[in-house]
């Protein structure tokens, strides 16, 4: 074996497979938990993923989405909204990327971002119970959050969407919108992606 051929691995190496899935069994079941809990309102008032998009916080309802993975290769529809990214292929799904900012009007997440910023991209699936394959493009994940805990925020004037009409503030001076996807998807724009 010469200096450029990588030695075998050693099955001795690391926890016994048989540990391993015991591992990986015991966080699906404590992360199910966690999650059935959450929509259950079970845990201690934690509803919402709190996620950067575009440079502004929002809140997702733990109930209206599906899962959190990273950026798959996306393939551009042709004649789609500049905001409907193209279709990835997710757990074997085809799936929509929406990118929220570029919906609203506002520069597109993708552009002028660093590659540590593409690092900590994440894909956030819509719940199945919205009827929707659609994913949205997040810049970054901050982890659970509860809006309970921040001050509500009076929308001013009549210009805020259903979807993004609760706004928050929380100890640290940052303003949190709540995103309800249930009303997103209901929007007759949202289903037009084509031309």
């Amino acid at each position: 074996m010469d200096a450029a051929t990588p030695a075998p691995l050693d099955p001795t190496d690391g926890p016994p497979a048989g540990e391993r899935r015991s591992s990986l069994r015991q966080y699906q079941v404590q992360l199910l938990e966690r999650m059935q809990a959450a929509k259950s309102g079970a845990a201690a008032g934690v509803r919402e993923l709190g996620v950067v998009i575009a440079g502004r916080h929002y809140l997702l309802d733990l109930t209206q989405i599906g899962e959190i993975v990273t950026p798959q290769p996306v393939s551009p529809v042709p004649l789609a909204r500049p905001w409907y990214l193209g279709l990835a292929n997710i757990r074997g799904d085809l799936t929509g990327v929406i990118d929220l900012a570029r919906y609203q009007g506002q520069p597109g997440a993708v552009a002028g971002t660093s590659a540590a910023t593409s690092a900590e991209r994440r894909l956030i699936t819509f719940s199945p119970k919205l009827g929707f394959n659609c994913a949205l493009l997040a810049d970054r994940v901050l982890g659970l959050r509860t809006s309970s805990e921040m001050q509500a925020v009076a929308v001013p004037g009549a210009g805020a969407p259903a979807w993004a009409a609760h706004q928050f503030d929380d100890g640290e001076d940052r303003r949190w919108t709540l995103l309800d996807l249930a009303q997103l998807v209901r929007e007759p724009r949202f289903a037009l992606v084509g031309f």
